[in-house]
């Protein structure tokens, strides 16, 4: 579960990656990292660096489909150098939050012949298209089921053939997809005659139902295969089929399919297997090397926690399965939490050395490169702020020359939120910078010497007028948040403002970033400050901020419990100001922060007198297994933590104003979670206001008039019942 806010995917795919797992989204570096490519007016461009010099690759007459005479839009690309060929993605279509599933061309540079991918399967359906290492086919998933083509033949051949609604080869289902960022579920071997995939077995897992009742005068259910918390998760296994006879050979990972998770596997490049395995409860790990011949495994680490062991996509989200090989593929990197910080390690391949690279009392954010030519790991971090985002580097090997002492990349006087895009080859770098009060720039920068060889358009500067201003709070519990506020403008500190309150305050996401356009709020129609609100968010305990292990997992088994603690704390103290009107608190927020607006409105009316609660998750036994039992553990064994965090079990201490808003087909936090928390508030006779938005999803995105309806509803039901301006 994420939170939500307006953003743009951009879903771009890098062209040293031939049989890596699902690649980085961004810039589409060359091999050697001294270029990138690019879509402009049709045409396929190569910049090199740092000269910036623009050559085309294909113009719109090559990408133009013969039969049609229309020029391939290109969604997204693969540039395969050393074969010469480029495989373009188009004609995409959604699947479940994003559009993997569309049409692929190959576009040769040998001789500009312009080719589709799969012509006798149905349109749009192939997933995750790639070329094999020696250029002479191509592979896909499409209908739960693996194809090979011949490029020269193009000759198709099932690879696989159970492949089922519920039976997933290649690909992943929808709990694996959303909690784990898997999508991507296949592997080429480097010697191009095997391709390693996982198969997901959901035939035990039940649909859950979204009703369409608008799409047809006769209504009709669209099932949706939805582990719920306390159901058995979908059985996960990882096969290797040789496309030369199409059999596949079955790894044995040991365990039970059904009780463990895979969200990570990789060829090794001495030709193993090498996988991570979950158990259950998600708080251990184990990591084996496998035998493509003949499915043995091998043990070589295991990590335990207390509390959960977090998976790759949550430091390297645009790459969650692949594995980064180091030291002429002998070791690889690892990153883990165990001495209380996340930090990145170098592991031998047989799992018998280990070396910390990043020492001290402070968190890696992000893994943005592995430099090996000059030896180097470039990372986010930032030690002193943990709102504040910069560059690091460390030595891959840990050498006494550093003593393991981490180089800052970023210009130390531009405090704020730095985000990179480094090369392969680690020389340069796109960079974007900006702060709460310092308006965004976009550059490109040569590394590690962080000198511009590109400026952007326009020069960061000092916003004067902004007034954001990024705080403390420290409860009674001497527990410390960060945050952000706005004041009304113009600011009188002899009037008293009402309060909104922007929270979500779970494990999923932050809220406080101190960076330009982070703080305000995105729904509401008209100027917040200047109609006279004050505007909070605050991180409380149990947010994924760089605070350490110890302020992230205090939250176990506490969620909707110790979050909603942190935040009523923090409200009453600030209800101490002076300047705040302690009879017009609101608050608000969507998917898990409506949960969390539920829950402060109903346990603590004394302190909030409006919600408005967005696609609200109230019973905590309605969402999915893997997000609830790994922060929650398995209710099985303590449902009563279950119970006492979910929103219902407080609904008859609501004494305010309620409006809740829900998607009747959002597939994460089913439209059944509001059903609950009406019947509980129709039991305690709590009025309240509701608003359903007919099959639209978690995102409240599709359908024409429904973002501006529901920016327009959301505005109109603060201004009446939060009104703004000081008194």
């Amino acid at each position: 579960m994420r939170r939500w806010a307006i953003t743009i995917f951009l879903f771009v795919i890098s062209s040293y990656s031939y049989a890596k797992a699902q690649p980085p989204r961004g810039i589409v570096w060359s091999k050697d990292g001294n270029a990138y490519y690019s879509v402009d007016a049709g045409k396929i461009i190569k910049t090199s660096l740092p000269s910036f010099k623009k050559e085309t690759i294909a113009d719109k007459q090559d990408l133009t489909i013969p039969e049609s005479g229309k020029s391939l839009y290109v969604r997204n690309l693969i540039v395969y150098e050393e074969v010469q060929k480029i495989l373009i993605y188009t004609n995409s279509e959604k699947v479940w939050r994003y559009d993997t599933r569309g049409d692929y061309w190959i576009y040769s540079l040998a001789d500009k012949s312009l080719y589709q991918l799969g012509v006798s399967l149905p349109p749009s359906s192939l997933m995750f298209a790639k070329i094999s290492p020696d250029g002479t086919k191509a592979a896909y998933s499409s209908r739960h089921n693996l194809y090979s083509e011949d490029l020269r033949t193009h000759t198709i051949t099932q690879l696989t053939q159970d492949g089922t609604d519920k039976i997933i080869n290649g690909t992943f289902d929808w709990a694996y997809e959303e909690e784990f960022g898997c999508r991507d579920g296949f592997r080429w071997s480097s010697d191009s005659k095997q391709i390693a995939y996982w198969q997901i077995d959901a035939t035990g897992i039940k649909n859950f139902l979204l009703m369409d009742n608008t799409d047809s005068i006769y209504s009709f259910t669209k099932p949706v295969e939805y582990p719920k918390v306390g159901e058995d998760p979908s059985a996960c296994k990882v096969g290797v089929v040789t496309v030369a006879s199409a059999n596949t050979v079955w790894m044995n990972v040991p365990g039970d399919a059904v009780q463990h998770y895979i969200p990570r596997m990789e060829w090794v490049p001495n030709g193993q297997l090498i996988v991570q395995q979950l158990n259950r409860k998600q708080n251990e790990s184990n990591v084996y090397l496998l035998n493509p011949s003949n499915g043995a495994s091998q043990k070589i680490m295991t990590e335990s926690d207390n509390a959960w062991i977090d998976i790759k996509s949550r430091w390297d989200d645009d790459n969650p399965k692949g594995w980064d090989f180091i030291n002429n593929d002998k070791a690889f990197l690892w990153v883990s939490e165990k001495d209380g910080w996340r930090h990145i390690y170098s592991i031998s391949l047989d799992g018998k050395k280990e070396t910390l690279l990043t020492k001290g009392n402070y968190d890696m954010i992000s893994l943005n490169a592995v430099d090996q030519l000059h030896g180097y790991v470039y990372f986010t971090a930032s030690p002193n702020n943990a709102t504040q985002k910069y560059l690091y580097r460390v030595s891959i090997n840990g050498s006494a020359k550093d003593k393991g002492a981490a180089e800052m990349i970023t210009p130390i006087a531009q405090k704020g939120t730095h985000n990179y895009t480094v090369s392969p080859n680690g020389l340069f770098a796109a960079h974007s910078f900006s702060s709460h009060d310092y308006t965004p720039v976009s550059e490109w920068v040569s590394l590690p010497g962080h000198a511009i060889i590109k400026a952007g358009t326009e020069k960061s500067v000092l916003d004067k007028e902004s007034a954001v201003e990024m705080i403390h709070v420290t409860t009674a519990d001497s527990v410390t948040m960060d945050g952000w506020m706005i004041k009304p403008t113009p600011f009188d500190s002899t009037k008293k403002y009402p309060v909104v309150f922007y929270v979500y305050s779970e494990p999923g996401s932050t809220t406080v970033e101190d960076s330009y356009g982070s703080a305000g709020n995105y729904l509401f129609q008209g100027n917040m400050s200047e109609e006279g609100y004050i505007q909070i968010s605050l991180d409380g305990r149990g947010t994924p901020s760089p605070k350490g292990a110890a302020w992230r997992k205090s939250i176990y088994r506490k969620v909707g419990i110790l979050n909603i603690h942190d935040q009523a704390e923090a409200a009453k103290k600030i209800r101490q100001w002076n300047f705040v009107d302690t009879t017009r608190i609101a608050v608000w927020g969507w998917s898990g922060g409506g949960s969390t607006t539920l829950n402060l409105l109903f346990q603590h009316p004394e302190i909030y007198q409006t919600g408005i609660a967005i696609a609200p998750i109230t019973y905590r036994l309605s969402y999915d297994n893997i997000y609830e039992e790994r922060y929650m553990g398995l209710p099985q064994e303590n449902r009563e933590d279950y119970i006492n965090a979910s929103a219902i079990t407080y609904a008859k201490g609501l004494k305010g104003n309620l409006l809740l808003i829900h998607g009747t087909g959002d597939d994460n936090v089913h439209y059944q979670n509001t059903e609950l928390l009406i019947n509980e508030l129709v039991r305690y006779n709590k009025n309240f206001q509701l608003m359903s938005y007919p099959n639209r999803t978690h995102s409240l995105g599709e359908g024409a008039g429904t973002r501006m309806h529901l920016s327009t509803l959301y505005t109109k039901y603060l201004r009446e019942h939060c009104f703004g301006g000081g008194r």
